[in-house]
């Protein structure tokens, strides 16, 4: 069933190309959404997907990247919406 999940991430989550792998989990697993920088260092990203997929590439982001370190999470889950064609950064 898909869903619709909205996530922040906490810890070194900027610069060091946290954006780029969350693109590149997402697509892999065919995850839709977007994600972006906040200027308190903080790294939000909105996913729309399987669920599966989505616990998937936020675990990707916390084990496998090879720069970052996530401290904390803070995901809200709701109704799929279906807004989304792509994975892409916003800034």
């Amino acid at each position: 069933m898909k869903v619709r999940a909205e996530a922040r991430f906490h810890g070194l989550v900027q610069g060091v190309y946290f954006r780029a792998y969350t693109v590149d989990f997402a697509k892999r697993r065919g995850v839709t959404g977007w994600v972006r920088n906040l200027s308190d260092g903080s790294v939000s990203a909105v996913f729309e997907g399987e669920r599966e997929d989505i616990e998937e590439v936020v675990r990707q982001l916390r084990e496998e990247h090879p720069a970052a370190r996530v401290d904390s999470v803070e995901i809200t889950w709701s109704d799929y919406l279906g807004q989304f064609d792509d994975f892409a950064i916003r800034r």
